[in-house]
């Protein structure tokens, strides 16, 4: 078994202190959120811009290192920004 992680660690011990809680109507619950993601991230619209070279090798080395495809990243990039998610750091 593969060692876990901070965030999984902290999900046993919620599990085994009994601090987790089931969930009411679970199977509603689960499609609305199901709904939810398909919604999000259905991809129903197509745009072309233009970009230097530099700037789309640079991605796709990014895309490449997180296991993306380049396209995907750059629409999640754009998604999180329109979201109010995407932080700068200086």
């Amino acid at each position: 078994m593969k060692k876990l992680d901070a965030e999984e660690l902290e999900i046993v011990e919620a599990f085994e202190s009994g601090r987790l809680k089931s969930v009411p109507n679970l199977k509603s619950e689960l499609k609305k959120h199901k709904d939810y993601a398909a919604a999000t991230f259905q991809k129903d619209s197509r745009i072309n811009i233009r970009i230097s070279s530099k700037d789309l090798r640079s991605i796709q080395k990014r895309a490449l290192s997180e296991g993306l495809p380049y396209q995907t990243l750059i629409a999640s990039l754009l998604h999180k920004y329109v979201e109010g998610r995407l932080v700068e750091h200086g």
